[in-house]
């Protein structure tokens, strides 16, 4: 199936684009973000801590914010905003 995925941050260099078409089998939110990271590896740095998804990755499905085990429909599309680092505390 297909699926538009629009990338935020540090994503774009792992795409090369803000907004990319996802060719994969299909399901939820979590294997969205999986087939994204078979598609561009370079991803997976600022969408996993190891085998899990980070705490601070927000992933919206039509707009609404969507959770990793939501099922994502035939044409829909989804925007993945990475984790997001840095600041101090002064």
């Amino acid at each position: 199936m297909e699926t538009e995925v629009t990338v935020y941050g540090p994503l774009r260099s792992a795409t090369g684009n803000k907004t990319v078409v996802l060719e994969w089998a299909g399901g939820t939110v979590a294997d969205a973000l999986a087939a994204l990271v078979d598609a561009y590896p370079r991803a997976a740095s600022h969408l996993y801590d190891g085998d899990a998804v980070r705490a601070s990755v927000r992933v919206s499905l039509e707009g609404d914010r969507a959770g990793l085990e939501e099922s994502v429909p035939e044409g829909a599309a989804l925007a993945v905003v990475p984790a997001v680092q840095g600041g101090s505390r002064h």
